[in-house]
């Protein structure tokens, strides 16, 4: 059997962490992506770096501050314990938090390009209209944006599939918990395992390539269409 249950049950959990961190990213990315897209204030820089914060942060040093957060010492952690909710470290929530912050740039800055690349005449032309704010927003911004919105779904879903360092510092490596494929590889060669390494690997390494085919492929359309 090429894939056992123990890897069908990492691959299932990385499917789902990714499927949930993407449809939260989309919800809370988009008004911070239209906020620095739009905004004139002096904290557009500020922000815009701390969103940017894990294309450079290694993610061992992200996953150490967001689990002393989340600890039952941190400030996150105490939270979460006063409402009953317990400590988030090594449970499945907590992966999701971690990959919130660690895929956010890859959602929150195609959708800022996107916004930036609509320009003001649209808006205006809405405005003459007398349409509203949020009804110039879901009418007009957001059939404009389709293609960032595309881009920002297949980018933070790919990211959160391959992460690591973050999800093993916050999840650790719990059997159908917190062991997604990332760590699941990395347990196979730990054990010298190879070859149940390598078809988890290669599987990964082909869904990465069709992820930029694909996005390479709708850019070049673009361009043509342009």
């Amino acid at each position: 059997m090429l894939l056992d249950d123990v890897a069908i049950s990492a691959i299932w959990l990385t499917l789902k962490l990714a499927s949930v961190t993407t449809l939260i990213l989309l919800v809370i990315g988009t008004p911070i992506a239209w906020w620095l897209a739009r905004t004139r204030s002096r904290l557009r820089g500020p922000i815009g770096a701390v969103v940017a914060l894990p294309l450079v942060l290694p993610p061992s040093v992200l996953g150490f501050y967001l689990l002393v957060a989340m600890g039952p010492n941190g400030p996150v952690g105490q939270l979460t314990q006063s409402v009953g909710l317990g400590v988030l470290p090594f449970t499945f929530a907590g992966l999701v938090v971690g990959s919130v912050f660690y895929s956010l740039p890859f959602v929150v800055q195609p959708l800022q390009n996107a916004f930036e690349a609509i320009g003001e005449r649209p808006l205006e032309a809405a405005a003459t209209l007398r349409a509203g704010p949020l009804d110039t927003f879901f009418t007009v911004v957001l059939p404009l944006a389709r293609p960032g919105f595309v881009t920002a779904t297949i980018l933070g879903f790919a990211h959160t599939v391959g992460e690591f360092g973050v999800v093993l510092m916050i999840g650790g490596n719990i059997p159908d918990k917190t062991r997604v494929l990332s760590v699941q590889i990395y347990d196979h060669v730990e054990a010298m395992e190879y070859a149940q390494a390598h078809w988890l690997a290669g599987g990964m390494l082909l869904f990465s390539f069709l992820v930029l085919l694909v996005l390479y492929g709708s850019r070049l359309r673009q361009g043509w269409r342009g």
